[in-house]
């Protein structure tokens, strides 16, 4: 496991960069089918300038079905084993089952990006704990296969708020590092396009939790409805949702495209700390 802490309000904002080994991710450009095509992406990306890599091999996209552990550990491990032998940045896995975390910490992982926030399998909490590894908490209403299908909040903000404040007293409670710990307030998952929009607007509500806020908003349809175009043009419009998030003091952007994202951050936070 590479050593790494998440960075803290006022720093640099880290890049992300997204390695889908599902078949059916929502963005086909992105699918890497074998692991050549994963390590051949994950060393373009290292070279883009990204700062970690975030594995899937379970998809999350609305309507997605769940697969099982095994099928999930065949996709990565083969993957993941040999990125880390090469890669010069932490690796991080997307999974929220147990079973999953375990193995691929056990294989040399650094983080877990967990879309239910820790909140689906108490046990969770207590394997990365053991692992000494870090954790990226994030909201979601329902589960992928269902959440889109009515999402419905009170007060959308107050809610996600409150559902990260407890995802972050599991992980402290179990023992995880509190500088390992960063929170996503899930854009699209379990929201319709004026929840995510309201949450963009307000990203700074998120400060209250003290701890650095991911943005995951990379080519979804929020940005394709507001441009009524295909995933595959949805760039411009993740990078000015990027910037907007930047401007709210987001600390890590993930996203697919690395090399157009480094350099939207480094103009961006030229001009907030108005230096070169």
């Amino acid at each position: 496991m590479m050593p790494f802490k998440f960075p803290q309000q006022g720093e640099e904002a880290l890049v992300m960069g997204i390695i889908n080994l599902s078949p059916d991710s929502f963005y086909g450009e992105s699918r890497c089918v074998t692991v050549e095509q994963a390590l051949s992406a994950a060393e373009r990306m290292i070279e883009e300038g990204a700062d970690i890599l975030d594995m899937g091999a379970e998809s999350s996209r609305p309507g997605s079905v769940p697969i099982s552990e095994q099928e999930e550990l065949d996709r990565l491990l083969p993957v993941l084993i040999k990125l880390v032998e090469v890669a010069s940045i932490p690796v991080s896995v997307d999974t929220y089952k147990p079973a999953v975390a375990q193995e691929v910490l056990q294989a040399g992982a650094s983080i877990i990006n967990d879309i239910t926030g820790l909140q689906h399998y108490e046990e969770m909490a207590q394997v990365i704990s053991r692992f000494d590894a870090g954790v990226i908490l994030m909201h979601m209403q329902g589960s992928p296969e269902t959440m889109q299908n009515h999402p419905q909040y009170g007060d959308v903000l107050t809610e996600v708020c409150e559902y990260l404040e407890q995802s972050v007293v599991i992980a402290v409670s179990a023992g995880i590092d509190p500088e390992k710990i960063a929170i996503d307030p899930g854009i699209g998952f379990g929201k319709t396009d004026s929840h995510n929009l309201l949450i963009l607007k307000n990203l700074n509500r998120l400060k209250d939790l003290a701890k650095p806020v991911l943005l995951g908003v990379s080519r979804k349809s929020l940005i394709g409805n507001i441009l009524n175009v295909p995933v595959e043009e949805r760039l411009e419009g993740s990078l000015a949702a990027t910037v907007f998030g930047l401007m709210q003091g987001v600390s890590i952007i993930r996203t697919h495209d690395v090399q157009a994202t480094r350099r939207v951050v480094k103009v961006a936070e030229a001009i907030m700390k108005e230096e070169i």
